[in-house]
C-alpha cells in the first residue's frame, strides 16, 4: 500500500509556510502555526515533509530563491534601462521598513541565520548568490558591449560585487535602519557601475 494520495499542493503550501517562517523565523515558527497557514494536518505534513520543520525550510528558502531569481532575471532583461534597474533594485532597499518579498531578504536573513548550521541550507543559499551573480554578470556584459558602461572591470568580479552588497545590505540592515546612511552607501558602492 502505497498511502494517502496527496490532497494539497506542494507549492502552495510551502509558499504559505514561507510567509510563516519570514514574518516569525525559523526558531519561532511553531508547528502549529506552520500547519495552520500551510491548510494540511500533521499526518500530510510528515508524509510529504519526511524531515519535518527543517526540511519544509529548505524546500521553502529554495523555492523562494529559484522563484526572486527567475522574477529578477525578467524583470532586468525586460527593463529599458538595465543598469538602472539593478541601480534603483539597490536603491529600494535602503527605504524598506520591513522583509519585503521583493527585495529578497528572507533569503539575505537565512544567509545569515543558518547557513552555517546546516549543510542544506549553506548549498541552497550559495546557490541563490550564484545564480544573482549571473543575472547580474548577464546585464553588465550586456552594458559594456552597447557603450552603456564605460568601466572595463571583469563584468563577473563586478557582479560578485553586487551580489556581495546585496548580502551586505541585508545583514547591515539588521544593525543600522537609517535610510540615510544605507544608501549613501549603496551609492558609494553603485558608482562602480559607470
Amino acid at each position: 500500500m502505497a498511502g494517502r494520495p496527496k490532497i494539497f499542493d506542494e507549492q502552495e503550501a510551502i509558499q504559505k509556510a514561507t510567509e510563516v517562517f519570514r514574518n516569525k523565523g525559523y526558531d519561532t515558527a511553531s508547528a502549529d502555526e506552520l500547519l495552520n497557514a500551510m491548510g494540511i494536518g500533521k499526518g500530510s505534513f510528515y508524509l510529504a515533509f519526511k524531515g519535518g520543520k527543517q526540511e519544509l525550510y529548505v524546500r521553502s528558502i529554495k523555492q523562494f530563491s529559484e522563484n526572486f531569481n527567475k522574477k529578477i532575471g525578467q524583470a532586468i532583461e525586460n527593463s529599458e534601462d538595465q543598469i538602472e534597474f539593478i541601480r534603483q533594485f539597490f536603491l529600494v532597499l535602503a527605504d524598506a521598513e520591513d522583509c519585503d518579498i521583493e527585495r529578497g531578504c528572507y533569503l539575505g536573513n537565512a544567509l545569515v541565520q543558518l547557513s552555517e548550521k546546516d549543510e542544506d541550507i549553506k548549498r541552497i543559499t550559495a546557490e541563490l548568490l550564484k545564480g544573482l551573480q549571473k543575472v547580474f554578470a548577464k546585464a553588465i556584459k550586456k552594458a559594456q558591449q552597447n557603450g552603456q558602461l564605460k568601466t572595463q572591470e571583469d563584468p563577473e568580479i563586478l557582479a560578485w560585487h553586487l551580489t556581495n552588497l546585496w548580502n551586505g545590505i541585508h545583514v547591515t540592515r539588521r544593525m543600522e535602519n537609517s535610510p540615510e546612511i544605507l544608501r549613501s552607501m549603496i551609492e558609494m558602492n553603485l558608482k562602480l557601475l559607470k
